[in-house]
């Protein structure tokens, strides 16, 4: 198949690709937002084609992927030559986000719509969401397996929390601090400085990561973050806080969950202070990522998605 869909989610997008498709990604001159084009932080097979607008209106396309609200309401019509996701040009909408709160009666963008199935990346986000009569389903996340690398070498503690500043408490940037009182942590992502992080490409994150004791993840209000489940992959012990998707795709044995700071705490102390224990954590949070969230059954998922819409 053909699939239209743009670059948000580097991330995402790098595993979605992997699949036995084609794949055409809008680019503009200023690879902006709305054509950023081909990753260049992230390793993207060939079959990944860059689209410019003039192309793309001639684009045979199978599926189109929307993942913005702006996709939906004009941007993807604009950039096929006037068709219609849903209606000239079977498409699904790819939610990413929780909603902006955890009320439930937040609307999705693409509620009551008959002709676009809304894909969530997890169950919690499915609940909160009101999609009111839209076919909804739930595509849970893959990863490309980065291998079993954890040494737990330093006796340090790492998160991955993207834009601390600006997000807040949202991604339990305040939580920060109770953490390092059981040991140094180590912070890394995008606009992280004045939190003492920095960023780093996607292969050096993942030495850095599994050089560290343990993985620390302390968000509050957001989709499952992909660092956690890299993490796991890694054969990282894992320390989170019990919101959102997290008590789900961390069982018993994997890691320590739950929303009692104080007790995350401690389990980082004694992870710290115990090497051989981290590690058989790690290596059972790393099989159950390979099976819940491995690259096959993702590309599985999505290519049921695909053959329903594209009917």
């Amino acid at each position: 198949m053909n699939i239209f869909l743009w670059h948000v989610h580097g991330a995402y997008t790098t595993a979605l690709v992997q699949g036995d498709h084609q794949y055409f990604v809008p680019t503009t001159p200023d690879r902006g937002p709305d054509g950023r084009g081909r990753a260049q932080t992230y390793d993207w097979p060939d079959n990944v084609h860059e689209v410019d607008f003039a192309a793309a209106h001639e684009l045979d396309v199978d599926v189109a992927i929307l993942q913005r609200p702006a996709e939906l309401d004009h941007l993807a019509c604009d950039w096929l030559g006037g068709r219609r996701p849903g209606s000239d040009v079977p498409a699904v909408y790819l939610e990413h986000n929780t909603p902006p709160d955890a009320s439930g009666n937040s609307r999705h963008p693409a509620a009551d719509r008959d002709d676009v199935v809304v894909v969530h990346v997890t169950h919690c986000n499915a609940v909160y969401w009101d999609a009111g009569c839209a076919r909804t389903r739930v595509v849970e996340h893959g990863i490309v397996d980065p291998g079993l690398r954890y040494t737990g070498s330093r006796p340090r503690l790492t998160a991955v929390i993207n834009e601390p500043i600006r997000r807040g408490r949202v991604v339990g940037a305040d939580l920060l601090d109770s953490f390092r009182q059981a040991a140094p942590l180590d912070l890394f992502g995008m606009e992280t400085k004045p939190y003492g992080g920095r960023d780093v490409c996607q292969r050096a994150l993942h030495d850095e990561m599994s050089q560290r004791r343990a993985y620390v993840h302390p968000i509050r209000w957001t989709s499952l973050g992909l660092s956690l489940l890299e993490a796991m992959h890694l054969g990282m012990p894992v320390v989170a806080l019990a919101a959102t998707e997290v008590p789900r795709a961390v069982p018993q044995g994997c890691g320590f969950v739950s929303c009692d700071v104080d007790e995350l705490v401690n389990a980082c102390r004694m992870l710290v202070a115990d090497r051989e224990q981290a590690a058989a954590i790690g290596r059972c949070a790393r099989g159950h990522a390979l099976r819940r969230y491995g690259l096959a059954r993702f590309l599985r998922d999505w290519n049921a998605v695909f053959e329903e819409v594209a009917r």
